[in-house]
């Protein structure tokens, strides 16, 4: 098969994994910017060149989309979805997952456990806000924040009534999240491929640090999901409707708590951490439905 991965760098440890696992099973694999396609509009001719080359062969897409091109990369998705073409996730469930408000409303909707969420429009009564997930406490997240990024601990109340004021200054939209303190900066990941959990990690943030992302210093290791946290997995996968992606939880007192789910999840944690083939398995979920 002519299997294409729309990635802005080739050199990335999941888009290597990706070529070679692809080529490993004698595909012919190509790497290509989402942002150098142009896109061709026309009845019942629609139709995509990349640098002047028609992709009128590819068989299937890999997405790697990075969050600061989401619009123009889920266009070209798209537009490969209205030439029939296989992708491993639709534009339209990478948008919904992007959008925190949207995927935590979809989520909570289905019975999905996860932190008290507020969310407000700009409002001036920040106290108010930080009461309604409990009080101090709390986490603030921009909507559009990634691998850790325009996420904020607010200990104090004066702190969270400054982040919050500040990011309404600046009109960014934020949500206020309560505090799993029995999480100790920890959260699980789990990897989902055609709907299953196929390795699942740990991942613990450096001392003095909350977040847990490996962007930012923490550290991952191998861990057994209990039957709670598959359930919750990969009933928020189907919710999003996301064949692959990752899923990160929480430990709580009352059980998993949903914190995000990631479209396209990087793969030299979870693979390392795991010894898993997880981009042999992305390749085998695209041989069964291609």
């Amino acid at each position: 098969m002519n299997i294409v991965v729309l990635s802005r760098n080739s050199n990335l440890y999941s888009t290597r994994r990706l070529i070679e696992e692809g080529e490993s099973r004698n595909h012919d694999i190509e790497v290509i910017d989402p942002l150098k396609c142009d896109l061709i509009i026309e009845r019942e001719r629609p139709s995509i060149y990349y640098k002047d080359r028609l992709l009128d062969y590819v068989d299937a897409v890999i997405p790697r989309i990075g969050a600061s091109v989401t619009f123009y990369g889920c266009a070209v998705v798209r537009q490969f979805e209205m030439m029939n073409v296989f992708t491993t996730v639709t534009s339209d469930a990478i948008l919904r997952s992007r959008d925190k408000l949207r995927s935590f409303q979809r989520l909570s909707k289905v019975g999905i456990g996860m932190p008290k969420t507020v969310f407000t429009n700009y409002s001036r009564d920040v106290e108010e806000v930080i009461e309604r997930v409990g009080g101090t406490p709390v986490i603030i997240k921009l909507l559009e924040g990634t691998q850790g990024l325009g996420v904020v601990l607010a200990e104090t109340r004066n702190a969270a009534e400054s982040v919050l004021e500040a990011f309404n200054g600046l009109q960014a939209r934020a949500l206020v999240q309560e505090y799993i303190a029995e999480a100790k900066g920890c959260d699980l990941r789990a990897l989902i491929v055609d709907g299953q959990v196929i390795g699942a990690m740990k991942r613990q943030g450096r001392e003095g640090e909350f977040r847990s992302n490996l962007h930012r210093g923490g550290s991952a290791g191998l861990i057994k999901l209990s039957e709670p946290e598959l359930k919750l997995a990969i009933k928020a996968a189907r919710a999003l409707k996301l064949p692959v992606c990752g899923v990160d939880m929480l430990q709580s007192n009352r059980g998993p708590l949903l914190m995000e789910v990631n479209s396209t999840p990087g793969l030299e944690g979870i693979e390392t951490a795991t010894q898993k083939n997880i981009a042999r398995a992305i390749i085998t979920f695209i041989e069964r439905n291609s």
